[in-house]
């Protein structure tokens, strides 16, 4: 075999199916005994026999999705806010069930990140050997690749902050060491919330190129944004999501077009300027 070839995806492999799914959360409301703790923990022990009597509110937050994603696909999931984009990201990555229906995946979906794993008053540095380890990298792996994280990331630019704790970062520059973290592995299946959206286009654009390098090595990503642009930049098919159903699944030029005149945020072209009238001496 010769160790140059490149490496074939095979496109026709699916890495994640959903299968009609529905999620539903449910949300307390003010029943009966609203001020006693003894009622309300009755009212948790007893739910699936109290829930009208106690005012348990049913919101369907996703309605009979169904999709297969392949092997190699960058995928944009768009839709107005509450429309239950990121509700399906996290039913994917595992981390919410599924109320009937089934959502299947081919390896581990990482959900950007490792949140749940950064520490606040642990300095950046630490973090990005936490993360790595939430992510089931060696210590020897992280070694490796901490000064391309951290390169990555850009928050060393005005300062030496990879050395303060991650509580005095700005949002912007947690957000882009998360991705910058998560990003340093190849993933079977990786879903990014809202990650491109940080930052200035300089990191958008370092952000977008390694998204397509992993798509290079067989994985799947999906990108919840509300920025059409990077869509357009990383995505090659687009699922539409609207009040929980899904609208359209197609190219991302097509579903993007389509969303555009829904929502009416086309921005319009600029007019041409008028020619100056020439002047005659």
């Amino acid at each position: 075999m010769d160790a140059n070839a490149p490496t074939v995806i095979d496109t026709n492999a699916p890495t994640v199916i959903a299968d009609n799914v529905d999620i539903v959360y449910r949300v307390n409301g003010t029943g009966a005994g609203k001020g006693s703790a003894t009622a309300a923990l009755n009212r948790i022990m007893r739910r699936k026999q109290t829930e009208k009597a106690s005012g348990v509110r049913k919101v369907h937050a996703v309605k009979k999705v169904s999709f297969v994603a392949y092997k190699g696909e960058a995928i944009g999931l768009i839709g107005t806010n509450g429309s239950g984009k990121s509700t399906l990201l996290k039913a994917v990555a595992g981390l919410l069930p599924v109320e009937s229906g089934a959502i299947y995946t081919d390896g581990q979906p990482s959900l950007l990140g490792v949140n749940a794993a950064l520490m606040g008053d642990l300095t950046g540095e630490r973090n990005v050997y936490l993360g790595g380890l939430a992510m089931g990298m060696s210590r020897e792996q992280i070694k490796e690749r901490y000064q391309e994280i951290v390169d990555f990331s850009g928050i060393n630019e005005k300062g030496d902050f990879i050395t303060l704790p991650m509580r005095t970062y700005s949002s912007g520059m947690g957000a882009r060491l998360r991705f910058s973290i998560a990003a340093a592995k190849d993933h079977d299946v990786l879903l990014i919330d809202e990650a491109l959206a940080t930052g200035d286009r300089s990191f958008q654009k370092r952000s977008e190129q390694r998204i397509r390098e992993l798509r290079k090595h067989a994985g799947t990503v999906f990108l919840v944004s509300h920025n059409n642009k990077s869509i357009r930049d990383t995505c090659d098919r687009v699922l539409w999501l609207e009040r929980g159903e899904l609208r359209m699944d197609g190219p991302t030029e097509d579903v993007l077009k389509e969303y555009e005149a829904f929502t009416g945020d086309k921005t319009p072209t600029k007019p041409k300027a008028k020619p100056k009238p020439k002047v005659t001496v």
